[in-house]
């Protein structure tokens, strides 16, 4: 409908409508632009809107008193936001390159551009510290709007259509159960759900031979953003044009196809002219070469993530357990689409779900576009299910966790199916065979566990409404008013099942203990802050915050630096150094753990612990315990120790670190009596076959397992503290302190070194190991440390005379002697180059793991600086790239002045 004319205002700079010669009107540059602009904040604001009423329904944060972090968004995305925070105000222990604070030091850039790179997680800045868990919240409520409004874009260049119902389609995408069920608690996976629109755009340039530049701009946009899932879309949009160009005829230069009129002008299914030869091979190159030259420009965040993953401490192999129940498949397509069998969650509501049913039959659209597409769908949603394409999917590498993390593409795709469908004006015949197709479906799903109560209230009430809706009578729909009516009931439809299905998502999943969230910023944590910035002494010593554990990332989190580091890239070399010297960890090292013994703690210079309160004590009632630590930097004279010629014990292997004999490590000897007699093993004992008496079976790592223990005695000098080591038991260990639970498990979880408590005054040592039957328990388990021998040992060790500490470096003024090494207590890992007094470079070495630097005699200077390895072959790339763009933006500029420069008149 043309708009209506409006009287001319004087003084109105822009008009919404200009009158033409002959008295019509048209709209304005100003006017075209807020009406395409409509749509597309009418998709954000629902989608957001529908959000934001289900957690406020379900009490969630920040609407209610529920908190939201679940699992690793607690664990590893709160305290990575709250690290960025300290990184914008300047009050991080290190910058981009390197963290002072977590896992005594590791490299930084990789997690940064892995976990913060979402544009949106930079308005942690604008909000207090405290409030972090806020802006984490906004990352993904604001890429849902994003989301839904660039879909919006995207489907205009699919087919034209009216903005308000393309906007409705995208609010199934925004809200789509992968972002409830997976991306909602990875706000970096969130950049996805925005990258596979814009790169439909930028497909959609290439077909049109336009915007090149511009194309790969957003290509590098959604790479950097987060490369995990841009790879993900980016295979999808190739998928998306393959099935345009075989659907499709070409597209005129510059035509535009995001109108919101309801003619047959573009997109899928219109009459187009025969593709030139040649024409489909040109639009594949440009695309190609688009898709290369953005990829180029973000190529540092590939390569440095790339060299931290292959030196990263790797979690256990997955194993996928093979394809689903084809209903259970199937039943994720019904809204809300959260079931405990695991399956793809493609589920876009109600509406969509109609439509898309209703595609292949729909005969205005020609029938190689309802083949191509019908096609994509069914192969990508069998592509998720068998192992070698989820190899592909997912970079050929099988996820560790849920293997169907691409299943957002797919939710696209159905989006724009449902689009190209309700573009080409559905009869009513039409929408009722897809109707009956629902129908089919839900009943054949009644018994899976992703249908429950709330489905079928959305499916036969949602649905009747929408299939009434679109419908309507060709009178009802001729008329404004009755536009806007249908629209109306649509987008009230869409919206309350939208935020119904969001509801019933979290509402099952909070019910799920493992999923249960848990509060990272409360006031506790917020007290432990304060214990440990009152305490701050870096670079002298670190501050560690102890095994208190509010989050897996607590140094992030509160402050300090500890051992404590959840994340992808834990340098494996880091993670053995410190399991090796007593620290535990889980994941088999993607997750490590501060030291709870003095030895470790003075090795790495632990000056100040937080330990969490005790029994019955008030609440953030925390403790700073202060112990005597070893310099950060020590300069040992002469060469270095090597290991010694008795038992590779984690005691003999601190003390060649510490220089010094500081334990005694006796046999354990079994108790003679009635109970089981533990078995002799190589270098230790197993625990006895049979149970022991009076105990109950199941309440260990295996459940249909019965306890089994062995007790044992060693001799110690009477008042020493005696520890304990057994990284792989897990149990109690009873001695003369009380009892403590292990929870090791061979290779994934591994106990730290602990206190077993005090030698009593016969120095006999009594110990207790409860734990799994024919579990391992090493001979040298106990070791006893004279509290006097370790203060004397760190007076001993040589320190600088001055140490500074940068963002990814550090200077150290030393005294004149005798050659030697300066040995850091720093995890010795690649990318470290150290020069003494001025010379060389070089790349330092490892001396039980920390880092370690060859002193010439005389040496009175050491400097050391961090360099992310791959970054230099990334902004190499990466300028390649921009050069590249720069000349065919430049060539393109020259044509056009070409065109335009008027012909010389001759003479």
């Amino acid at each position: 409908m043309s708009p209506t004319p409006s009287a001319p205002q004087e003084g109105v700079r822009d008009r919404e409508v200009a009158r033409s010669p002959s008295g019509a009107t048209r709209a304005t540059p100003a006017g075209r632009a807020r009406r395409r602009a409509a749509a597309p904040g009418l998709a954000a604001l629902l989608s957001m809107g529908a959000y934001c009423l289900a957690l406020a329904a379900h009490g969630s944060y920040p609407f209610g008193p529920r908190p939201r972090s679940v699992n690793d968004l607690g664990n590893q995305f709160v305290p990575f936001h709250a690290r960025l925070w300290d990184l914008l105000h300047g009050g991080a222990h290190g910058d981009l390159f390197f963290n002072w604070g977590s896992g005594y030091g590791v490299p930084f850039l990789a997690d940064f551009v892995t976990y913060l790179m979402n544009p949106f997680s930079l308005l942690v800045g604008v909000f207090p510290r405290a409030l972090v868990d806020l802006p984490v919240f906004l990352v993904t409520l604001l890429s849902i709007g994003l989301g839904a409004a660039l879909m919006t874009v995207l489907l205009g260049r699919l087919r034209a259509g009216p903005g308000g119902l393309r906007a409705l389609l995208a609010v199934g995408y925004g809200l789509c159960a992968w972002v409830l069920s997976d991306g909602y608690a990875d706000p970096m996976w969130m950049w996805g759900l925005v990258s596979l629109p814009l790169l439909g755009i930028a497909a959609d340039w290439c077909l049109r031979r336009v915007r090149w530049v511009a194309g790969t701009l957003l290509v590098a946009v959604a790479w950097a953003g987060n490369f995990y899932t841009a790879a993900m879309a980016t295979l999808a949009t190739g998928l998306v044009l393959a099935v345009r160009l075989l659907a499709e005829g070409p597209v005129g230069r510059g035509v535009r196809d995001d109108r919101d009129d309801e003619d047959d002008g573009g997109g899928a299914g219109a009459a187009r002219a025969a593709w030139p030869p040649g024409g489909r091979a040109r639009v594949v190159g440009r695309a190609a070469g688009m898709a290369a030259a953005g990829i180029a420009l973000a190529a540092p965040v590939l390569t440095v993530t790339l060299r931290a993953s292959r030196a990263s401490q790797q979690p256990p192999p997955a194993v996928y357990e093979g394809r689903p129940p084809l209903l259970d498949q199937l039943a994720k397509l019904l809204p809300p689409g959260h079931g405990t069998v695991p399956a793809p969650n493609v589920s876009v509501g109600v509406a969509a779900l109609l439509l898309v049913a209703a595609f292949p039959f729909v005969r205005a659209v020609p029938v190689r576009a309802r083949v191509g597409w019908t096609l994509l769908a069914l192969g990508m949603g069998a592509s998720f299910v068998w192992k070698p394409t989820i190899l592909l999917w997912h970079g050929l590498a099988l996820p560790n966790g849920s293997p169907y993390r691409a299943a957002f593409v797919l939710s696209g795709v159905l989006v724009m199916v449902a689009w190209l469908a309700l573009a080409h004006r559905p009869r009513p015949r039409e929408l009722a065979a897809g109707a009956g197709l629902v129908a089919v479906l839900l009943l054949c799903c009644r018994n899976r566990s992703a249908v429950n109560g709330t489905t079928w209230l959305m499916v036969a009430g949602g649905g009747a409404v929408v299939l009434a809706a679109l419908a309507a009578p060709a009178r009802l729909r001729a008329r404004r008013r009755g536009r806007a009516a249908v629209t109306a009931v649509l987008a009230v439809t869409v919206t309350l099942t939208a935020a119904c299905t969001a509801f019933s998502v979290t509402a099952a999943r909070d019910a799920i203990p493992w999923f249960r969230p848990k509060p990272t910023m409360t006031a506790g944590a917020l007290a432990a802050r304060r214990g440990l910035a009152a305490r701050e002494d870096w670079p002298r010593s670190r501050t560690d915050p102890g095994p208190h554990e509010f989050a897996d990332n607590d140094p992030l989190l509160i402050g300090g630096e500890g051992g404590a580091y959840y994340s992808s890239y834990v340098p494996a070399a880091a993670a053995r150094t410190l399991r090796g010297l007593g620290a535990g960890w889980y994941i088999r090292g993607r997750h490590t753990l501060s030291f709870q013994d003095p030895v470790g703690q003075a090795l790495m210079g632990v000056g100040s612990a937080l330990m969490p309160p005790e029994p019955g004590a008030a609440r953030g009632a925390f403790t700073v315990a202060r112990g005597r630590p070893a310099p950060l930097l020590t300069v040992r004279r002469g060469p270095l120790p090597g290991p010694g010629a008795g038992p590779d014990t984690v005691f003999a292997r601190q003390e060649r670190l510490l220089g010094a004999r500081v334990y005694e490590v006796p046999r354990l000897v079994p108790v003679a009596g009635p109970a089981p007699a533990p078995q002799r093993a190589p270098g230790g004992w197993l625990l006895p076959d049979r149970p022991l008496p009076g105990t109950d079976a199941g309440v260990l790592t295996a459940p249909d397992a019965p306890e089994a223990g062995a007790a044992f005695t060693a001799r110690c000098t009477p008042g020493s503290l005696a520890l304990w080591y057994a990284p792989w038991f897990a149990g109690e260990v009873a001695g003369p302190g009380g009892a403590t639970r292990a929870v090791g498990r061979w290779d994934g979880t591994a106990d730290p070194l602990r206190r077993l408590g005090t030698v009593p005054a016969d120095g006999v040592v009594r110990v207790r190991f409860t734990g799994q039957r024919r579990a391992y328990v090493p001979e040298r388990a106990v070791g006893c440390l004279a509290p006097g021998r370790l203060a004397a040992a760190v007076r001993a060790l040589e320190g600088p005379v001055r140490l500074t500490a940068g963002g990814h470096d550090l200077t150290a003024r030393l005294r004149p002697g005798a050659a030697g090494t300066a040995v850091l207590a720093l995890p010795a890992v690649s990318g470290w180059g150290c020069s003494v007094d001025g010379g060389p470079v070089r790349e330092p070495g490892s001396f039980g793991g920390l880092t370690a630097v060859p002193l010439s005699r005389g040496a009175t200077r050491l400097s050391c600086a961090y360099e992310p390895p791959g970054l230099a072959a990334g902004l190499l790339v990466s300028a390649a790239g921009a050069l590249a763009v720069v000349a065919v933006a430049g060539a393109a500029a020259l044509r056009r002045g070409r065109r335009r420069t008027p012909p010389a008149f001759p003479e």
